[in-house]
């Protein structure tokens, strides 16, 4: 395992050409004058200092937001003229990703080349998928009793308020922007503190676009100000949150106090993933390793949970720990490495504080464990064995590359072992039995299950999760489209009807 930290040789930082806040189509200081710093994760150094907006500037961003619903072009416009602005935006998008992929990798610590590899498919490719479907939104007519017609019209929610995470900054941007633009809606975005560089630049590639002003308004800032204030504005129609499930409540109780404005949450998990002793092991080894420690452990949908069935489990134990062994953790613009940093210094001592109190519950240790070098916020892959069901290890979510591993006998044990959980965003079964895929996809209570692979998301896949995983639409999918838009029915007499 190497323990390098930022190879200078291999590492150009990028020009940081935008740092304010974009309202109405301008960048512009917030109201207070105030800024925070965006750290970089791989040496613990200041990469810009950021406007950092209040409740102030969101009611600005707001008001521009709300006229630019109310009486600007974009909820009116032909679903068709929208889609060829957004697919400007996507060309944008990919015409800028080298640049892209930096911000994201100097800002949250992810991989250069999975970043880069991620904007054609994922947000260029949501952009491009949702612009597909911005000129297929319609109603239906209805068969009504009685002599009326009726029908059904979709139409955009209104001002959306997106609250995104840092763990993937520009695939969670697009996966609430996309949907909601292609609906008719316009927005105020408040990126994380931690990783707002990708969503500034991502807003000045819209205003390229001919994203018309007003109609994506991006405000960093922190939590209890700006991300309270959005979501209790009483002109805010809807917020949709991607975080923790503290903060989420936080989110749905601002919404109920305020305009009950509707509320969608996707809150994280504590996937499991189940191995089956008909397994080709080498392919379980693989996809336990790879849904566990991809993107050092900072994704919601981590199979932090991995079952094994017990005739294999030592077998399986021995693969891991190798593949634990080889793993490069090191410089994220450096190709040859398989895990950057964590994206930040509270995150970094959450990890290693759930990895202390791992042992002192009585798991044991396989490996890693420890942090490496003196710089930087970088945590070995680390994998307990002998977890029981109870250890925090095996029912927070750490958010952190740390595997709990554990055994079980029966289908039934491992159903009851997989739903043993407050959370149910998504589950792996690997098994090469129909019937016993069948079974575990059936009674595994979680929104994703992958039958013999992991981490499988796109675009045309609905994605969101059961219990408090969240709730309130999916993030994926048409149904995405669907959750930005309100039902409304209309219905008048036939003619010659008595009601005339």
């Amino acid at each position: 395992m190497a323990t390098n930290g930022v190879s200078d040789s291999l590492f150009k930082m990028p020009t940081i050409k935008f740092t304010k806040l974009f309202i109405n189509g301008q960048f512009v200081d917030s109201i207070s004058g105030k800024t925070f710093e965006t750290i970089d994760p791989r040496t613990g150094e200041v990469i810009a200092k950021i406007s950092e907006g209040t409740k102030e500037d969101v009611d600005a961003a707001v008001a521009v937001a709300r006229d630019a619903f109310d009486n600007g072009p974009w909820p009116r416009m032909p679903g068709l003229e929208r889609a060829k602005i957004m697919a400007k935006w996507a060309d944008l998008i990919e015409e800028n990703g080298d640049e892209l992929a930096a911000l994201d990798t100097i800002d949250a610590g992810l991989l250069y080349q999975f970043s880069k590899f991620g904007i054609p498919t994922g947000a260029a490719g949501s952009l491009r998928f949702y612009a597909g479907a911005a000129d297929k939104i319609h109603g239906e007519v209805l068969k009504c009793s009685g002599e009326f017609h009726a029908y059904t019209l979709m139409e955009p929610i209104g001002v959306v308020g997106h609250i995104i995470p840092w763990n993937v900054p520009l695939a969670a941007f697009f996966t609430k922007v996309a949907p909601s633009m292609a609906a008719g809606c316009t927005m105020v975005l408040k990126p994380a503190e931690q990783t707002p560089l990708s969503a500034l630049f991502a807003a000045h590639l819209a205003k390229l676009a001919g994203v018309p002003d007003g109609v994506l308004n991006v405000v960093p800032g922190f939590g209890p100000t700006a991300g309270a204030a959005i979501s209790s504005h009483m002109d805010i129609d809807m917020v949709s949150f991607t975080g923790s499930v503290e903060t989420g409540r936080e989110v749905m109780h601002a919404a109920a106090s305020s305009n009950l404005k509707a509320v969608s949450l996707e809150l994280g998990g504590k996937s499991p993933l189940i191995i089956f002793d008909d397994a080709d092991l080498d392919k379980a080894a693989d996809l336990a390793f790879f849904g566990m420690f991809m993107n050092k452990g900072e994704v919601c949908i981590a199979g932090s949970r991995v079952y094994v069935q017990e005739r294999i489990y030592d077998e399986l134990e021995k693969k891991l720990v190798e593949k634990a062994k080889a793993w490069i953790v090191g410089d994220p613009f450096d190709p040859k490495t398989h895990q950057g940093p964590q994206a930040d210094k509270k995150q970094f001592d959450k990890i290693l504080w759930y990895i202390e109190h791992g042992m002192k519950e009585g798991a044991t240790l396989l490996t890693g464990g420890k942090s490496i070098g003196t710089k930087g916020y970088f945590i070995e892959p680390t994998i307990f064995t002998n977890v029981k069901e109870d250890m925090r290890i095996a029912q927070d979510e750490i958010f952190g590359p740390v595997m709990a591993l554990m055994k079980f006998k029966t289908i039934e044990e491992a159903i009851k072992s997989a739903n043993n959980t407050r959370y149910g965003l998504a589950a792996g079964i690997v098994t090469k039995n129909i019937d016993t895929a069948n079974t575990m996809s059936r009674s595994i209570r979680a929104g994703t299950i992958w039958i013999n692979c992991y981490f499988v998301i796109g675009g045309d896949i609905p994605f969101g999760g059961f219990k408090m995983s969240g709730f309130g639409g999916k993030d994926l999918g048409l149904d995405a489209l669907y959750k930005y838009m309100q039902l409304k029915s209309v219905v008048t007499p036939i003619y010659n009807s008595p009601w005339l």
